[in-house]
């Protein structure tokens, strides 16, 4: 497996796979992966012999990102690694990338940013992303409903101390 940074070719198969992931991430535009991807401390792809594996992208504070959660953990953490989204091919599920990415993030963060930051919806539920978020070592620390009511998300963080980032 390779993570390696997001790069221009890989509008394409980044567009196809957010919006196939649609209701665990929002729906985006080309425009708009190429503004977050450039908004991001990290814009990683993964490669799984090869093939489009999945992306994953992770943003600091003080960003101009107009997204509630950000805003909500903006006003309660002064530095942290927002993980404003992930997603992993179908066919990849399983491989062990979405663990490859969080022990990247880790590596990269460790020392310079005290927590990642993220929310996985509890309605409607992801319950594998739940239960992935928790053997990572994620702890909720807040709910709040988002798009206008239709969904709510458990805000969680997860201790970015060196000795995860081995």
């Amino acid at each position: 497996m390779l993570i390696r940074p997001f790069e221009p070719d890989d509008l394409a198969n980044v567009l196809a796979l957010n919006n196939a992931s649609v209701p665990d991430v929002n729906e985006l535009s080309e425009d708009e992966v190429l503004r977050l991807a450039g908004l991001s401390d990290a814009a990683l792809v993964a490669e799984v012999d090869g093939g489009f594996a999945g992306f994953c992208w992770v943003m600091g504070p003080g960003l101009p990102y107009e997204s509630l959660n950000y805003a909500w953990f903006s006003e309660r953490y002064p530095n942290f690694v927002y993980l404003d989204r992930i997603a992993v091919h179908p066919h990849f599920r399983r491989y062990g990338v979405g663990s490859a990415f969080y022990s990247e993030l880790a590596r990269r963060f460790a020392g310079t940013r005290p927590v990642m930051l993220c929310e996985v919806n509890l309605r409607p539920r992801n319950e594998a992303s739940l239960r992935f978020h928790e053997r990572v070592g994620f702890r909720e620390v807040g709910q709040q409903d988002t798009d206008g009511g239709a969904k709510t998300v458990s805000l969680l963080a997860w201790s970015l101390s060196e000795d995860q980032a081995g």
